[in-house]
């Protein structure tokens, strides 16, 4: 499903977040200290390491709503920006957390003039954050910031199974452009 945002095409797909050939960029849901974990960040860096640690470990550590960027080694990408997400319940304000982390995503990949970006459901696997409440944020926080975007086209959101994938279809469905 796909709507456009000014000039930017945000759409939800089912599917592997590090088999997003067509994108410049996919974002990791990353831990703080940049590291292999386990869901979408254990998935990026089996592909990526070990030049991604390497490329990763003198931006860490980072805090709950910061963005990094480094090359995808290994990866059929140019980059990947890693956001740390809040831990539902822990890091305060978690709505506020998430929010910034789709925007400092966004403005990583306008500053590097990229054309392209995939988001992983950030914060919702192992970190807790109720699905339906992060897909609002997430869909909000991203429409919201096309209006600053010259050079990004594409943003997808890739989801894992068909209920997440329903969940975002629904919020995506009710947004205003």
């Amino acid at each position: 499903m796909k709507i456009t945002s000014k000039h930017t095409a945000v759409e939800i797909a089912i599917g592997d977040i590090t088999n997003q050939t067509d994108m410049d960029a996919i974002v990791n849901a990353a831990n703080a200290e940049l590291r292999t974990g386990g869901g979408v960040a254990g998935a990026i860096h089996r592909k990526g390491d070990p030049e991604l640690t390497e490329l990763t470990r003198p931006l860490a550590p980072i805090n709950p709503g910061d963005a990094v960027i480094t090359e995808a080694p290994g990866l059929p990408n140019k980059y990947v920006i890693h956001c740390l997400g809040p831990v539902y319940g822990s890091d305060e304000p978690s709505d506020t957390l998430l929010a910034k982390c789709y925007k400092n995503a966004l403005y990583l990949a306008e500053k590097h003039e990229l054309k392209s970006i995939a988001f992983p459901a950030i914060s919702t696997g192992a970190f807790g954050y109720p699905m339906p409440d992060a897909a609002r944020i997430a869909i909000e926080s991203i429409i919201f910031e096309t209006h600053e975007l010259d050079s990004v086209e594409t943003i997808r959101i890739v989801l894992f199974d068909e209920k997440s994938f329903k969940i975002h279809k629904d919020v995506l469905e009710q947004v205003e452009v």
